[in-house]
Order: structure tokens, then C-alpha cells, then sequence
């Protein structure tokens, strides 16, 4: 199976490098799946206002939100 390995901040685009410091500033690290979506700037720029949408809005809590996507990572066997 293909593998499509996080970026650090210095591999990444310089155009997503700002995002890089952002998420880092506010989580205390970048997340993985936003470090492989670094390898196509245009996808991570789109995909963080919805993920930030789904994370801050509705009824459920993020942290269980962010539970559940963890969780779904691990039954289907990402890294």
C-alpha cells in the first residue's frame, strides 16, 4: 500500500508554511494529516475551513468529534 508521508515544516510549500506555524501555535504540534495534505497546498487550504467547520459546530463536543476521527483512523489502520 502507498504512503504518503507528513511533511515537516521546512519540506512544506512555502505558501502553507504560514498554516504550519498557525496549527502548530494553536495545537502544540502539526498534526499528520495535515502535514501529508501539505504535499497538495490547494487541498489543505480547502479542507481546513471545513474541518474547522464540522470540529466547531453542532451538538457534539470536539473532543469527542476528534475522538471519533481518531478512532475511525485506527480501525482502518493509519499511521
Amino acid at each position: 500500500m502507498a504512503v504518503v508521508s507528513p511533511l515537516t515544516r521546512e519540506q512544506a510549500p512555502p505558501e502553507v508554511q504560514e498554516v504550519f506555524d498557525k496549527i502548530a501555535e494553536r495545537t502544540g504540534k502539526m498534526p499528520n494529516m495535515f502535514a501529508a495534505m501539505a504535499h497538495r497546498p490547494d487541498v489543505l487550504k480547502t479542507f481546513l475551513p471545513l474541518y474547522k467547520t464540522i470540529i466547531n459546530q453542532g451538538t457534539v463536543e470536539a473532543k469527542y468529534k476528534e475522538l471519533a476521527y481518531l478512532r475511525a483512523s485506527m480501525v482502518n489502520g493509519c499511521e
